[in-house]
Formats: structure tokens, C-alpha cells, sequence
């Protein structure tokens, strides 16, 4: 038996879900955001008061680990590192291009079998976090960061089918031309879909330390100045 909270903050979307042997109990999601600081304590709330209404013993927090925004991670896992100190639960680290994976794999069947999947996380300009999976999420290329052009993964388009999804995908459609290049919108990372992979993870004993746990942010973050308007 095991009951799972879910958090997803590494996009503009905050979302938070529970779960219990591999079986989503509930689920809150904001597409307003960037709204972490804002929403995401109260979500978390609500998804420990139904387990405890429901004398269900929470083991342990999954939080989405990267890449992403550097706000957003560093929210999702202050939140999740506080409920397992508060609770003595197990800290999972779900990586966010595989969560970005999951719902193609488990809805869309209309994808060939022997396609690639390359999701997409919107960094700046024509910049994204992207990584390249088989269908069984085992890796082909590594995470990066890439600036796409019009030979970007052209070693991988003329092998077969790639399918490009997540935020960071629109703005690459009009580039990518090759007829291999499959896209999908409205693909995005919700805390719901991390249960196979948070659950795959705690079957594994694959948990973090708590004390010294920090997201995959992948680039450093740079601080900016703002604009004078006066």
C-alpha cells in the first residue's frame, strides 16, 4: 500500500495531486500562473486533509524535479522537502521531460510504434530543455539545452518519427520541417501524471535525501535588472 503526494511546479501551471497505489484519489490545477506561491500551499493542504479525512497514511512526496523555471522548481521542492520533514515521508524526484512523456504513452495510440519522443520545455527565443526517449522512456539523448534550427535532431528526424510536444514545441513547428516531425499541442506536465513514474520510483527505493535534495535546473540562474520606466 502506498499514498503519494504530487507536486508539479516547473511551468507556469501549479498542480498538486494524491494518489494511492498507483490510483489518483485527487487532484487540483491552475492554469493561471505563474501562481506557485500563491496556490500551491493550499492545494498541498488539501490534498493532506483528504488522506487524513479518509485514514489514509500519506508515504511519500513526489515532486516534479526538472528542468524548468527556476522559480517554479525551487517552490515545488521547498514545499515538498517541508511536508517530509513535517511528516518523516520519503522525497521522490520525478523528471519533468519524462512526466511530459506519460500521457502520450498511456492515451495516444495513434503514434507509430517505433517513434521517438522528444518533449519540450519553452526556455527563451528559440531556446528549449529537451531530451530523446523510446517508448519505454529509456533515453536516447540526454537533457539539454538546445537552440533549434533548422538542422536541429536531424540525426534522429532521418532515422524514423519524432514526436514533439510540451511548451516548448510551437515555436520549433515552423523551423523543424521534415517529414519524419510529428507535433502534438497542449501536452503539458500535470501533477496527475506523475503517479506511474513517482510509484516506479518508490517500488525501486529510488528516494532523495531530504536534507540535501535541489531540482535539476540545468542552466544557472541569472538575475536581471528591470527596466527603468521613468
Amino acid at each position: 500500500m502506498s499514498c503519494i503526494v504530487h507536486i508539479e511546479t516547473s511551468t507556469e501551471v501549479c498542480s498538486v495531486a494524491l494518489s494511492q497505489d498507483g490510483a489518483l484519489l485527487s487532484s487540483k490545477e491552475s492554469f493561471d500562473g505563474p501562481s506557485h506561491g500563491r496556490l500551491l500551499a493550499g492545494f498541498v493542504d488539501e490534498m493532506v486533509s483528504f488522506a487524513d479525512s479518509h485514514a489514509i497514511p500519506v508515504d511519500a512526496v513526489a515532486v516534479s524535479c526538472g528542468p524548468g523555471s527556476y522559480t517554479g522548481l525551487r517552490i515545488g521542492a521547498s514545499m515538498a522537502k517541508g511536508l517530509c520533514y513535517g511528516r518523516e515521508l520519503k522525497l521522490l524526484a520525478v523528471p519533468t521531460l519524462q512526466l511530459l512523456t506519460v500521457p502520450l504513452l498511456l492515451y495516444r495510440d495513434d503514434l507509430p510504434e517505433e517513434a521517438c519522443f522528444c518533449p519540450m520545455i519553452d526556455a527563451r527565443r528559440m531556446e528549449v530543455y529537451s531530451a530523446i526517449y523510446r517508448r519505454n522512456l529509456t533515453e536516447v539523448r540526454e537533457t539539454r539545452a538546445d537552440i533549434v534550427d533548422e538542422g536541429s535532431y536531424a540525426e534522429f528526424l532521418e532515422k524514423g518519427p519524432v514526436v514533439f510536444f510540451g511548451g516548448g514545441a510551437a515555436k520549433c513547428q515552423t523551423v523543424l520541417q521534415h517529414e519524419n516531425a510529428i507535433f502534438i499541442d497542449d501536452v503539458l506536465p500535470l501533477a496527475r501524471h506523475m503517479i506511474p513514474l513517482a510509484e516506479k520510483a518508490l517500488g525501486q527505493g529510488k528516494t532523495e535525501d531530504v536534507a540535501y535534495f535541489e531540482p535539476f535546473y540545468l542552466k544557472d540562474f541569472v538575475a536581471t535588472k528591470p527596466k527603468n520606466l521613468f
